[in-house]
């Protein structure tokens, strides 16, 4: 079972006003409930943790987009400084797939999925997502890549979400398992908004509706 670190149900978050937050949003946003240097190093583990277990095989790193983008980006650049200084090291090459199904804040069972059309010619690959909350999207982008005959799959997820809408599904490597509350920030948008924002933080009400479609 992959190891995470948990985000309480109860956990209070932090303060906007000890963080470096983007004006535009200042009224937009409860709390910061993970900053940008907690990602990081958490992000920084997960790679150290796939080059342990990794090691030897081609993998191709599969993007998904939008919102995977800069967990994406990151990872990748943690796993090349390791390539470079450690014993162990993986031949690396890239591709993006967007999949969509959020309307506003709820998750849709209309999962549509954009890209990846040499998907067929991949023989190794983890798939990289941003958050998995009921798990049907992964399954859905699982069962497109299982058609490709990889000769591996492996899912890293940034962030779980502890939900009872969940279908069960569980990644093989986990950044944070969090509370079922919308997040933004770190490339998690709302309606294409808060992408620009570098913490991870839960959104409030008026901001749902202010920034609705």
């Amino acid at each position: 079972m992959a190891s995470y670190l948990q985000i309480a149900d109860d956990e209070k978050g932090h303060d906007l006003d000890l963080f470096c937050v983007p004006r535009h949003y200042e009224n937009d946003l409860d709390k910061v409930i993970i900053p940008h240097g907690l990602i990081m190093d958490r992000t920084e583990r997960l790679a150290r943790d796939i080059i342990r277990d990794m090691g030897g095989h081609h993998i191709v790193a599969l993007c998904v987009l939008k919102g995977g983008y800069k967990f994406f980006a990151d990872l990748l650049d943690y796993i090349k400084s390791l390539n470079q200084n450690s014993d162990k090291s993986v031949p690396l090459t890239v591709d993006f797939i967007r999949v969509k199904s959020y309307c506003n804040d709820k998750s849709t069972n209309n999962v549509k999925v954009i890209g990846g059309d040499e998907l067929s010619n991949l023989a190794g690959k983890v798939s990289l997502s941003d958050i998995v909350e009921t798990g049907r999207t992964m399954e859905t982008l699982l069962s497109l890549l299982s058609e490709c005959n990889p000769k591996m799959v492996k899912v890293v997820s940034l962030l779980v979400k502890r939900t009872p809408r969940s279908s069960g599904y569980r990644p093989d490597y986990i950044g944070f398992e969090v509370p079922d509350a919308f997040l933004v920030g770190y490339a998690l948008d709302y309606n294409e908004y808060f992408r620009d924002l570098s913490h991870i933080c839960i959104l409030n009400d008026q901001a749902k509706e202010k920034y609705k479609v």
